[in-house]
């Protein structure tokens, strides 16, 4: 195995037995970059030489017998909505043109304070506003999407080119690329990471979370940019993984609507494999499922519109199309609509909490089908309906957005055409371990996504 296809806990295992040297974890990594970054397009801009400096220092500490944080020596990726000290924040749009940050993210500080080594910075869908990240390909089949909008930061995590990446959610922007790549994304608790030095999309719905190769990387890194407050990583490693006594909700409306088959059955026989480790199945109704996506969209476009209110008036013709119409559309929101949907969103928010006095955590799909191609504007289900790309990705993860409740998405497996297939979990408030928990048993029942380093396929 080399040194980019460890994940975080085994090579920081390595590092600090001295068995593995952070000089050589880099190298591994950005000579994986580039190998075949050319072709799939994660990164917007590399940090190759610095993180060389970096390493140096690391490895010199390690020697030295200096205390190590818990991601000494760690390469990983930030989406490029979020500042770096000194370095561009392009959003991956020519509004930005020219910009450089004067201070580090919140998360960046707490991650290289950690010891983590920054490799770059990864492509999103301009100002996280889509969900397939145009720029970049899926390493399982480049001519397919990885998903978005933090899809660079997916990509690089799926195909070798950091340990970990740091991606935004604001409507599924994690979960969607972890899905579509076949690695682990964690939205967490709105709040519960700080988002001071990031870009936004929509304030009230924007999260920061981990996209990682393993549940366990993922508690890794969500203990990190939380500040260490709690020790998720720990914790999760010291947990038995008795699971009985725990109730799994199985909605009997709206997340198995409109599904791939093979999804569909990968989730069945998941629930099967969970219920004999003692989980419960219960089946529940989910309620104001038809509220989310007006709600969504009538917030999204209204706040994003806010956000853009100067660029899209100076500088129109600097947003891509897909985007510039998204931000005019917004701009021409009426003030009832946005009201209407801040209503709807506080009964999903009322709502919702009810459904987990039933049941502790929900099972669903992440994604109805498997990564879109490239060129691909919707999907043509078998009853004949047409559905959007986009509104796809977004109706099964709107909803933890809205309320503001974390999910996490693990790979589960391989579709028969190749590509990566996920389950989702979501859980109510700050039930994160629960989710890591639950998680961590589907990755183990499941075997995720294959060694994605060895296998990836690029056309």
């Amino acid at each position: 195995m080399k040194p980019f296809e460890l994940s975080i806990s085994e090579a920081a295992n390595l590092i600090s037995k001295k068995e593995l040297s952070p000089v050589e974890l880099v190298n591994s990594v950005l000579d994986r970059v580039e190998e075949v970054d050319s072709n799939i397009g994660a990164y917007a801009l590399l940090t190759a030489d610095q993180a060389r400096k970096d390493a140096k220092l690391a490895e010199q500490k390690v020697l030295d017998g200096n205390p190590l944080g818990a991601l000494h020596g760690i390469p990983f990726a930030l989406k490029d909505l979020i500042d770096v000290d000194g370095l561009p924040t392009s959003a991956s749009s020519r509004v930005q043109e020219g910009h450089v940050a004067q201070s580090s993210a919140t998360v960046t500080q707490w991650l290289q304070e950690a010891g983590g080594i920054l490799t770059g910075k990864t492509h999103t869908h301009e100002f996280a506003f889509g969900l397939t990240t145009p720029q970049t390909g899926n390493p399982w089949h480049f001519d397919h999407t990885p998903g978005g909008s933090s899809g660079g930061s997916a990509a690089a995590v799926a195909y070798g080119g950091a340990l970990a990446a740091i991606g935004t959610d604001t409507g599924g922007s994690i979960r969607v690329p972890a899905a579509l790549c076949g690695v682990v994304g964690l939205k967490p608790t709105r709040g519960l990471v700080p988002l001071q030095g990031i870009l936004p999309l929509a304030k009230s719905l924007d999260t920061v979370g981990p996209i990682t190769r393993t549940v366990g990387d993922a508690a890794l890194m969500l203990e990190v940019i939380t500040g260490g407050s709690k020790a998720y990583a720990a914790a999760l490693g010291a947990s038995s993984q008795e699971l009985s006594g725990i109730k799994l909700g199985v909605p009997i409306n709206y997340f198995y609507d409109q599904l791939d088959s093979e999804i569909e059955q990968a989730l069945h026989n998941l629930q099967k494999s969970l219920a004999d480790t003692g989980i419960e199945l219960v089946e529940i109704s989910v309620p104001l499922t038809e509220t989310i996506m007006p709600s969504q969209w009538g917030i999204m476009l209204a706040e994003a519109a806010r956000v853009h209110y100067e660029n899209i008036r100076s500088k129109p013709d600097h947003f891509g199309e897909d985007v510039r119409l998204l931000v005019e559309t917004g701009s021409l929101l009426p003030a009832q609509d946005y009201l209407m949907a801040k209503e709807a969103q506080a009964r999903l928010q009322k709502g919702w909490p009810s459904m987990f006095e039933h049941v502790d955590a929900l099972i669903v799909p992440t994604v109805p089908t498997v990564a879109a191609r490239r060129d691909q504007d919707v999907f043509d289900w078998p009853n004949g309906i047409q559905e959007p790309v986009v509104e796809a990705y977004v109706r099964l993860n709107a909803g933890a957005n809205l309320t503001g409740i974390p999910a996490i998405t693990v790979p589960i497996g391989m579709h028969s055409t190749g590509l990566p297939l996920a389950a989702q979990f979501i859980g109510p408030n700050h039930s994160e371990m629960l989710l890591l928990r639950i998680g961590k048993a589907a990755e183990s029942l499941t075997g995720g996504a294959k060694p994605l380093a060895q296998n990836a396929q690029i056309s």
